[in-house]
């Protein structure tokens, strides 16, 4: 009897009009025409996740004359992305339950295209610190919802998903890299110029979130996936009569994501890798212009380490998700890394070409950690604590990297220390990565 009564409840719920629960699309399959606002709002966002900083590494050595910063300066410049991320990412996912994902990655794309058209003119390096900030602001949310929004609304393809967003975040890093120095010279040669005309981009990234803002549909079904509440559950008892109602509150114990070892090897290969990027993305296309490569090809070798990213950010994912464990792809990834820096150290100008797409197919192990997020955790509840712990607990952790490489650099003289630091920072990021692609959900292990 009992199992006769739990098959017609299943049955019946399916049919019922109660929220779907988590992990499953918040839309109904008649309003597909939201599902497709928010695929073209997931690229366009993705797209606009790292102009602002690779843009910056590109014109960096102008910018720093522009504004009379020191190389030490110029490192905390480069330390500042993965700061805003850290303090801010954490907010993403109550900000989300109270406003909505739409409204909160609209609003977010209003920042970056507030700060990017801001900080080119505000005369100081404080006011370039602060607009940056408000841009970095608006990617930090970003980068926390939407591993998140992947999860909810495209619970059956989150490789695919993943693979798409982290292919048009790899496309747009690398066309702010190749494009900045050229579209700078065409505009006159002011790098004030070159830096604003990322905003028009971030501008039109507005545009498919509108809609959304104003659909409040998700926002109650987030608000009760996020406090462990199943809704109402209509059901027919056999022989009992009519149709009745169940009123159900299913409380789904608190997650304890600190309690996680995965959680926290995640955070550590998150925060690692991050390290990793920022370091290429801001310090890159200056080490091969100190080593004589002239500015156009150091942003051109910038590029291609991160249009790396285009085709293998829609591969890993996909290849990720049909493995019981992701640590090959971390291992494979990290010896790239090691060749790459060691032919910067013996050869930055010889082989320059080679040495850019062996890092820009390390600096993948970002897409991996995406897609690792969304594996880690069963429930679109459990994905957003794990993408707002891993993400802003990593930024932390990648914090000081970038600025101790200006300070190296500065201090020694050269690029001798600060490519030995990258060296001994790759091989514990392969370590963790190698725990955190273990076949495991934070579920399990916050409950035990």
């Amino acid at each position: 009897m009992a199992s006769e009564e739990t098959r017609t409840l299943k049955s019946t719920t399916a049919r019922s009009s109660a929220p779907p629960p988590d992990g499953e699309p918040l839309v109904p399959a008649t309003r597909a025409w939201a599902v497709r606002l928010v695929v073209v709002g997931i690229v366009l966002s993705a797209l606009n996740l790292r102009p602002a900083i690779t843009s910056l590494g590109a014109l960096l050595e102008e910018v720093r004359d522009g504004l009379g910063m020191s190389g030490s300066v110029a490192g905390l410049l480069t330390s500042v992305p993965p700061l805003c991320f850290a303090v801010f990412g954490v907010m993403a996912p109550r900000l989300a339950r109270r406003f909505g994902a739409g409204a909160v990655v609209c609003a977010a794309m209003v920042a970056i295209t507030a700060g990017l058209l801001i900080r080119p003119y505000t005369g100081s390096t404080a006011g370039f610190l602060a607009a940056s900030a408000l841009a970095l602001m608006g990617i930090a949310v970003s980068n926390v919802l939407m591993p998140v929004i992947v999860k909810r609304w495209f619970p059956d393809r989150v490789g695919s998903m993943t693979g798409l967003y982290s292919m048009a975040l790899a496309l747009g890093t690398a066309a702010a890299a190749a494009v900045t120095v050229p579209v700078t010279e065409a505009l006159g040669g002011s790098w004030q110029s070159g830096l604003t005309v990322w905003a028009a981009l971030a501008a039109a990234a507005v545009l498919p979130w509108i809609p959304l803002v104003r659909d409040r549909g998700a926002a109650p079904a987030e608000r009760e996936a996020a406090q462990g509440v199943s809704g109402h559950v209509h059901a027919r008892v056999d022989g009992a009569g009519p149709v009745r109602q169940v009123h159900a509150r299913v409380e789904s114990p608190t997650l304890r994501i600190t309690r996680s070892r995965t959680a926290w090897a995640l955070a550590v290969f998150f925060g690692l890798q991050a390290t990793a990027a920022y370091i290429t993305m801001g310090w890159m296309a200056q080490i091969f212009r100190d080593a004589g490569v002239s500015a156009g090809t150091a942003g051109l070798l910038l590029a291609v380490t991160m249009v790396m990213g285009v085709p293998l950010a829609f591969v890993i994912p996909r290849v990720a998700t049909r493995l019981p464990h992701q640590g090959p792809i971390v291992i494979a990834l990290g010896a790239c890394g090691l060749a790459g820096y060691a032919g910067l150290y013996l050869a930055p100008a010889a082989g320059a070409w080679a040495w850019a797409v062996l890092l820009g197919v390390s600096n993948c192990a970002f897409p991996l950690a995406l897609t690792m997020v969304g594996m880690r955790a069963r429930t679109g509840a459990g994905v957003a604590q794990l993408s707002a712990f891993a993400q802003s607990t990593g930024y932390l952790i990648s914090i000081p990297g970038p600025l101790l490489v200006g300070v190296l650099y500065q201090h020694s003289g050269g690029w001798g220390l600060p490519i030995a630091l990258m060296v001994g920072l790759m091989v514990p990021q392969m370590a963790v990565g190698v725990l955190a692609g273990r076949d495991r959900t934070v579920e399990d292990e916050a409950a035990r």
